[in-house]
């Protein structure tokens, strides 16, 4: 038996931890640490709730749109907003463009280096050996599309800084709509990106995301964690969002069922936080304490009841019916080229929409006092902002995000997160290169800036290996 520890696991957003207990060449145990802190709860109290949109955003530079669509939805009911239509639509363009430059990140530049070997050059190396299966023509084929995929990402951006000003961090959503309108202009010029966009997903990215599921069907076996799934819902597609793209929902215990947001919780049992820090989400005060006896990371607990959730890609195209293969780190990567198919026939549906002639934006007025919650997906998942207003500014500021509900440690009863759980079982013949570890961590697409919200400045990274 022998524990095995990846510090830090790179190929992802942040900074993350697994330690991995090795018995016979089988996965017994597992902890996933998140292992920075910066506190934006902290740093939102006592601001204008406005700044919430902007401030939020800065917690990751890959999803930042996520956030401002939560920000924005948290402060629109507790300001008791009506969003006009081309507000509603603007905010769904903008975001499913950021979706799209997510997932083709993802795929191309974090985990395709777990399946095939790229150039033996930096940034490549050093990398793992081993179990690696596609010939030299497969091999080149999808490392010539690793950079192809970085000039379609880069267009993603582009078709999102037409209407929102730039990216990352966008400057057009905001409590009430977008503060900036289309224009016919700027319409046919995001349909011209999103033409190009759209092939490049339609055509490469889904035949390789098929290559690589023949060459490692085993893969859709593997990592299948907690087996449950959430998705909060996103992208209204009426005025009252009583229609939304993707429907909100829980599929537990093997049952699809309503989503109840009041059995959303948090646990910090092993996580570096102070008691008071647990709960639920509109209630809690988050207080980090580093020196906590017998907690491991900086990742809080998010439970539904008492059970825990995966929430991605997966969650959302199963919950939508468009794809129910099964759980598995083979089935994540294949949803999240599904549902980007699925984003480009919604984008195309929302440029035809959004009239330059309508309201973009309604008037915001900041109560004195209120409560106010923005429920999404961002593209990694769930995505929740929970916001206090007394005397005019945030008293309490509340965020639980995607990797908080797949990287969670152990809770107060012992259960492992998502991903501690997917990892259970997982073969690792060599362990110098434990490859099904880190294939199934990344399946998640996992963000531990946003998950985490110290690094101890004398302590020795060590290498790193992508």
């Amino acid at each position: 038996m022998r524990q095995i520890v990846i510090d830090p696991v790179t190929r992802l957003e942040g900074h993350l931890k697994v330690m991995v207990t090795v018995d016979k060449g089988v996965v017994c145990d597992a902890q996933i640490a998140g292992t920075l802190y910066r506190g934006f709860e902290t740093i939102l109290a006592g601001r204008d709730p406005r700044d919430a949109v902007f401030l939020t955003q800065r917690i990751c530079g890959v999803c930042p749109a996520d956030h401002a669509t939560a920000a924005a939805l948290a402060l629109d009911v507790a300001c008791e907003i009506e969003v006009p239509a081309n507000g509603r639509l603007l905010r769904n363009i903008i975001l499913g463009a950021n979706y799209l430059q997510s997932h083709i990140t993802h795929f191309y530049h974090l985990s395709l280096a777990d399946y095939v070997v790229l150039p033996e050059t930096a940034p490549f190396i050093p990398h793992y050996r081993g179990d690696f299966r596609l010939n030299q023509a497969a091999t080149d084929k999808l490392g010539s599309h690793y950079f192809t995929a970085l000039a379609i990402r880069r267009k993603c951006h582009e078709l999102i800084a037409h209407f929102a000003g730039k990216m990352p961090h966008q400057a057009a959503i905001v409590a009430g709509g977008t503060s900036r309108n289309a224009s016919p202009e700027r319409i046919q010029a995001a349909k011209s990106l999103l033409e190009e966009i759209a092939a490049f997903i339609n055509n490469e990215y889904e035949e390789d995301v098929r290559l690589l599921a023949r060459a490692y069907d085993d893969y859709f076996s593997m990592g299948k964690g907690c087996g449950n799934l959430l998705t909060y819902g996103a992208f209204p597609l009426n005025d009252a969002s009583t229609e939304m793209l993707f429907n909100s929902g829980i599929f537990l215990n093997g049952q699809v069922e309503k989503m109840d947001p009041a059995l959303i919780t948090e646990d910090v049992s092993h996580a570096w936080y102070a008691a008071g820090s647990e709960g639920s989400p509109d209630a809690v005060h988050t207080v980090a304490d580093p020196a906590k006896s017998g907690a491991y990371s900086f990742v809080k607990a998010p439970r539904y009841g008492n059970a825990v959730c995966e929430v991605g890609p997966l969650a959302r195209m199963w919950l939508s019916g468009i794809y129910t293969n099964g759980i598995s780190a083979m089935d994540r990567i294949v949803a999240r080229m599904l549902e980007a198919k699925v984003m480009t026939r919604s984008l195309e549906r929302w440029l035809r929409e959004v009239n330059p002639e309508n309201a973009c934006e309604a008037e915001v007025h900041i109560p004195w006092e209120a409560n106010g919650v923005g429920m999404t997906e961002a593209a990694r998942g769930a995505l929740g902002h929970w916001v206090k207003i007394n005397r005019g500014k945030i008293e309490r500021y509340e965020a639980v995000v995607p990797t908080t509900w797949n990287a969670s440690p152990r809770d107060k009863n012992g259960r492992m997160g998502a991903i501690e759980s997917a990892l259970i079982g997982l073969p690792v013949p060599d362990e110098a290169n434990p490859l099904s570890v880190v294939r199934t961590i990344h399946s998640f697409d996992p963000c531990l800036a946003c998950a985490v919200h110290l690094i101890t400045p004398d302590k020795p990274l060590g290498q790193f290996i992508v």
